[in-house]
C-alpha cells in the first residue's frame, strides 16, 4: 500500500506555498488528466456516455464519505440552490436560527424569502438559542471566516428537543473532517475546496422522506428514467434524492471523480491528522511571535486578526493565504508540509 507521502508527492507539485484551500483546493495530477480526457472527448466527437456515468460514481463516492446511502445524495452546482429549496419548504413566519457571520450562500436564501424570521446569534450560543418555534437551525460545520467548529452534538440535541430540523454546510470540512451526514436532516457541500475538485459541482444529502422539499429545480435528470424524461413535464421523479439533481457540469464531475478517489485512497482520518497537525504547528509559531489567532481548536483553518493586510505581500513572496475581514486566514491540507508553515511564520516575522 502506498504511503501518504508517496500518494501526495505523485499528485501535487505546487510552485508556491499554497495555504488557501479554504478558498480553493489544488487539483491533483490525476484530476488534471481526467479533465483533459473529458475535454478531448468533446473535441473529438466521442460519445460522452462515460461522462454521465462519472456523476453516479461521484455520488456513490461522496455518499461513502458522508456515511449515508447514495440514494440520499443529490448532485448540483452550489450551496445556495439547496438552501433555496429548504427555504421554499418552510411556512411563512417560520424561524430559522443561524450563526452570526456565517457564509452568505448558506444563510441568504432564508433572508430572500422575506417572510421568514431569520435570527443570528454568536456561534458559541447557537445550541442554547434554539427555542420553541425554531423550525430550522442552519450552520456551517466549520466557519469560513475563521475556522471555528460548530458544536454539532449540542446543536442537534437542542434542535431535537424543540422539534427543529438541522441543515449543515460541510464545504469547509468535507475532505479533512469526518462526516456524519445521517445525524442531520440536511447537509450540503461544494466540491472545489478540501475535496480537491474543479468548480461547478456540489452535493446535497436529504433525509429518506425528503424533508418536505419540493424539487423546484427539477429537469430531465431528476426523472426516475432520465433519458425518458427529456420532453414535456417529468412524468415520474426519481424515487431517490436524485430528484433534486440539476443537469451536471460533466467536465467538473470527470475531474471530481479522480479527486474523490484520491481522498478515499488516503483516507479522511489520515488527512485530518495531517491537516490539524500543521494548523497546530502554525498556532504554536504564532504564539511565539506574539500573535493570537481566533480560537479554533481542532480546525485545519487558522485566522489571525489584524494581519489580513499582509496577504498581498505574502502572495508576492510565493505564499498564498486569504484576507478575510481583516484577518489573515490560512488553510492547511494534504499537499502542505511543515516547511510551508515555517516559511509563513518566517515571513510574518518581517
Amino acid at each position: 500500500m502506498e504511503t501518504f507521502e508517496n500518494l501526495v508527492r505523485a499528485e501535487f507539485a505546487p510552485k508556491r506555498s499554497y495555504l488557501n484551500t479554504a478558498s480553493n483546493g489544488l487539483l491533483p495530477a490525476r484530476t488534471v488528466t481526467a479533465l483533459h480526457e473529458a475535454v478531448r472527448m468533446r473535441a473529438d466527437g466521442t460519445p460522452i456516455g462515460p461522462l454521465y456515468e462519472n456523476v453516479e460514481i461521484v455520488r456513490a463516492c461522496f455518499a461513502r464519505l458522508a456515511g449515508v446511502p447514495a440514494e440520499r445524495v443529490a448532485t448540483g452546482a452550489s450551496i445556495a440552490e439547496y438552501g433555496g429549496l429548504i427555504a421554499a419548504a418552510l411556512p411563512a413566519g417560520a424561524e430559522v436560527l443561524t450563526a452570526e457571520g456565517d457564509f452568505a450562500s448558506l444563510v441568504h436564501p432564508f433572508h430572500a424569502r422575506g417572510d421568514l424570521k431569520v435570527r443570528a446569534v454568536p456561534l458559541e450560543r447557537l445550541a442554547e438559542s434554539v427555542r420553541p418555534g425554531t423550525a430550522l437551525v442552519a450552520v456551517s460545520i466549520v466557519q469560513s471566516a475563521d475556522g471555528r467548529l460548530a458544536d454539532l452534538p449540542a446543536v442537534r440535541e437542542a434542535a431535537r428537543a424543540h422539534g427543529a430540523r438541522t441543515y449543515v454546510d460541510a464545504s469547509q470540512s468535507a475532505g479533512w473532517l469526518p462526516m456524519d451526514a445521517d445525524a442531520d436532516d440536511f447537509l450540503a457541500a461544494v466540491g472545489f475546496k478540501w475535496l480537491l475538485g474543479p468548480h461547478g459541482a456540489a452535493f446535497f444529502v436529504a433525509p429518506p422522506d425528503f424533508g418536505g422539499l419540493t424539487p423546484l429545480l427539477a429537469g430531465w435528470v431528476a426523472g426516475e428514467v432520465p433519458w425518458e424524461s427529456c420532453y414535456g413535464p417529468v412524468e415520474q421523479l426519481a424515487d431517490s434524492a436524485r430528484r433534486f439533481d440539476i443537469s451536471p457540469s460533466l467536465f467538473s464531475y470527470a475531474g471530481l471523480r479522480a479527486s474523490l478517489e484520491l481522498i478515499e485512497e488516503i483516507g479522511v482520518d489520515a488527512v485530518h491528522a495531517h491537516d490539524v497537525a500543521l494548523a497546530d504547528r502554525f498556532r504554536a509559531g504564532l504564539a511565539e511571535l506574539g500573535h493570537a489567532p481566533v480560537p479554533s481548536p481542532g480546525s485545519a483553518i487558522v485566522s489571525v486578526p489584524g494581519l489580513g493586510h499582509r496577504q498581498g505581500e505574502l502572495s508576492r513572496a510565493g505564499i498564498e493565504v486569504s484576507d478575510r475581514a481583516g484577518n489573515l486566514r490560512a488553510g492547511f491540507h494534504l499537499y502542505n508540509t511543515a516547511a510551508d508553515v515555517d516559511r509563513l511564520l518566517d515571513a510574518l516575522k518581517a
